[in-house]
C-alpha cells in the first residue's frame, strides 16, 4: 500500500521574497527561514514520491463565480507565479491524485477536481521553500479560506482523515509527504465579499468577481492596500495552537468556529484549516515545532511544524479501516 512518511505545516508570505531587505526583525526572519530549511530536509531525507500540497487559494486561480470548498488537482497544474513564486506548468502526478480523490468521494466527501487547475502562493510557497531541489511531483488541494461561507474546521479535518484513508488504500506503492501551507493569526485587509465597505473594499470585490482572465490588471492596487495594513498577531494563539499539535491533540481545534478564528487570530488565520487537515491525514500523531516568530513586517505568525508518523503509522491508520463516515 501506499503511506504517508511525513506531515509538515508551514506558514508562507511572499513578503519573503519582495520585501527581505525591509525586514527590521532579521533575526526572527532568519530563524523562520532556518525552519524552512530543516523542514525541508527532513522532506528530503523521508525520500518521499509525491507531495500533497493542501493551501488556500488568494483569488488567483478561483473567482466569486465558482468557490468550491475543496479542490484537487488531478491534471495539468500551472502556478501563477506572483511575487516571485514559482511560476508555469508544475509536476504532478494525475494518476494518483485522480485514485484518491475518487476514493475520498467514495467516504463521503464531494470534492471538487480540476484538470486544469491554477494555484497561486498557497501552494507555490511551499513548492519553493520545502521542495526545493527535490524532484518530486505534487497533487495539490485547495481549500476555501477566504470567501465565507467556509467549510467547517471539522470538516476540513474529517477530509484529512479521509485523505489518509484514500492513501493508505492506494496499492500503487506511493511515499507521500502531506504538507499544509498558510497561516498562523494574521488579518488581511480583505473584506466580507457579502456585505463591502468603502471604496477598497469595493475595488477588492471587483477584483475577485471579475479578475478570472486579467488578475493582474488588479495586482498593483490589490498589492498596496496589502502593504498598508497593519499587523494583527496573535502570538499566543499561534503558540497554543502548536502546542495542541505538539501533544496530538490539535483535533480540538475541530470546536471551533469560523467567528471564533476571526476574533481571535483574524480572518488569515482561517488558514489553519491546511494544518488541521494534514494533522487528520498524519492521524493526529504529535508534531514537533521547528520554527515560531512573530513577524508583522509581514503581518503574520510564522510557524513552522513536522509530524514523523513512524513507528506509529499503521496504528493510527487502522483506526479508519472503513474510511471517514460523511
Amino acid at each position: 500500500m501506499s503511506r504517508i512518511v511525513l506531515g509538515i505545516g508551514a506558514s508562507h508570505s511572499t513578503l519573503m521574497n519582495t520585501h527581505w531587505d525591509q525586514t527590521v526583525h532579521a533575526d526572527r526572519a532568519g530563524r523562520f527561514r532556518d525552519g524552512l530549511g530543516a523542514a525541508r530536509d527532513l522532506i528530503a531525507a523521508a525520500e518521499p514520491d509525491v507531495a500533497v500540497v493542501i493551501g488556500s487559494n488568494h483569488f488567483r486561480g478561483f473567482w466569486l463565480d465558482l468557490i468550491p470548498a475543496f479542490t484537487i488537482g488531478v491534471g495539468e497544474v500551472s502556478a501563477s507565479g506572483e511575487s516571485g513564486t514559482p511560476k508555469g506548468p508544475q509536476r504532478v502526478d494525475p494518476a494518483a491524485a485522480l485514485r484518491w480523490a475518487e476514493s475520498i468521494m467514495d467516504q463521503g466527501f464531494d470534492p471538487a477536481f480540476s484538470a486544469r487547475l491554477q494555484i497561486d502562493h498557497g501552494q507555490s510557497h511551499a513548492v519553493q521553500y520545502l521542495l526545493r531541489d527535490i524532484d518530486i511531483p505534487i497533487v495539490p488541494i485547495v481549500v476555501n479560506m477566504f470567501a465565507p461561507p467556509l467549510p467547517t474546521l471539522a470538516r476540513c479535518h474529517d477530509f484529512g482523515r479521509a485523505l489518509r484513508h484514500a492513501i493508505a488504500g492506494d496499492a500503487m506503492q506511493r511515499r507521500a509527504v502531506v504538507i499544509a501551507s498558510g497561516g498562523l493569526s494574521h488579518r488581511l485587509p480583505w473584506p466580507d465579499w457579502r456585505a463591502p465597505e468603502g471604496a477598497d473594499e469595493d475595488f477588492m470585490v471587483e477584483a475577485w468577481l471579475e479578475g478570472r482572465e486579467n488578475w493582474s490588471d488588479y495586482d498593483a492596487r490589490r498589492r498596496q492596500i496589502i502593504l498598508g495594513a497593519e499587523p494583527a498577531i496573535n502570538a499566543d494563539f499561534d503558540q497554543q495552537l502548536l502546542g495542541w499539535f505538539e501533544t496530538g491533540t490539535g483535533s480540538q481545534l475541530r470546536d471551533w468556529s469560523t467567528a471564533d478564528i476571526e476574533r481571535v487570530a483574524g480572518n488569515g488565520a482561517q488558514e489553519v484549516r491546511a494544518w488541521l487537515a494534514m494533522v487528520g491525514a498524519l492521524g493526529d500523531a504529535p508534531a514537533r515545532t521547528l520554527a515560531y516568530e512573530p513577524m508583522p513586517e509581514w503581518l503574520t505568525g510564522m510557524g513552522v511544524t513536522v509530524i514523523d508518523p513512524q513507528p506509529d503509522f499503521d496504528r493510527h491508520a487502522a483506526a479508519y479501516p472503513q474510511g471517514v463516515p460523511a
